[in-house]
């Protein structure tokens, strides 16, 4: 499984990067962002969706935010809570990067069929629908 998935990383890093200068957990924020009704989270939920500490996610969200791809927004009924939401920029170039990012996994699975200690595991998920 960990060998699969770093070959998947490996892919969608590299075109993802190459293409739309957003990494993997970049990405994983702006799908997970583009999700939810009105474009936003809370940076707690955020956190869990990208699978980073608090700390991390603040460093991300910066850096996002300074790129125009999203913005902060406190919460209209609780002023102690922070909502991430996706701006028009952000959502643009997650649109543009999800058939990409679609197309690189699918590549990214096929190959991975060719590799003997990877074969078995791929035809199980792609039986699942994957």
């Amino acid at each position: 499984m960990a060998a699969l998935h770093g070959l998947i990383e490996a892919s969608l890093e590299r075109e993802l990067t190459n293409r739309f200068e957003l990494s993997v957990v970049e990405y994983t924020v702006l799908d997970a962002l583009s999700r939810q009704h009105g474009w936003h989270m809370r940076m707690q939920q955020l956190a869990r969706a990208a699978a980073l500490s608090p700390s991390a996610t603040t460093r991300l969200v910066n850096r996002l935010e300074s790129r125009r791809l999203l913005t902060r927004v406190l919460c209209d009924d609780d002023r102690r809570g922070i909502y991430t939401e996706l701006t028009p920029i952000g959502r643009d170039l997650f649109e543009q990067a999800q058939p990409v990012h679609d197309d690189v996994l699918r590549q990214a699975l096929a190959d991975a069929r060719h590799i003997p200690e990877l074969a078995d595991l791929v035809d199980h998920l792609r039986g699942g629908g994957i």
